[in-house]
């Protein structure tokens, strides 16, 4: 059974910042990206940045700059790191492995950034 378990969410003020790990166990074959998504109240499930098994990433235009991605291969862990939060960076933030063996979501954890 594959699990992925997203932590590093918190409270933090405008300005802060947090860094957010998901690491995957199970029977996972050849990941072809990791992303992360996020999903603020009343509004759909979006991409935030994304990485491919090659290293390539992606991101949404309104984190360029602020937030990097990065990736352990040998931990099946994905990283985010969170600068200059902003208020509407408020949401709950899920990551997601695309592989050969299935698709996967984790649980969430939620971000508020609050003064």
């Amino acid at each position: 059974q594959v699990q992925l378990v997203e932590s590093g969410g918190g409270l933090v003020q405008p300005g802060g910042s947090l860094r957010l790990s998901c690491a995957a166990s199970g029977s996972i074959f050849n990941i072809n990206a990791m992303g992360w998504y996020r999903q603020a109240p009343g509004k759909e499930r979006e991409l935030v940045a994304a990485i491919t098994s090659g290293g390539r990433t992606n991101y949404a235009d309104f984190v360029k700059g602020r937030f990097t991605i990065s990736r352990d291969k040998a931990k099946n862990t994905v990283y985010l790191q969170m600068n200059s939060l902003k208020p509407e960076d408020t949401a709950v933030y899920y990551c997601k492995i695309d592989s050969i063996s299935g698709n996967y979501w984790g649980k969430g954890t939620q971000v508020t950034v609050s003064s």
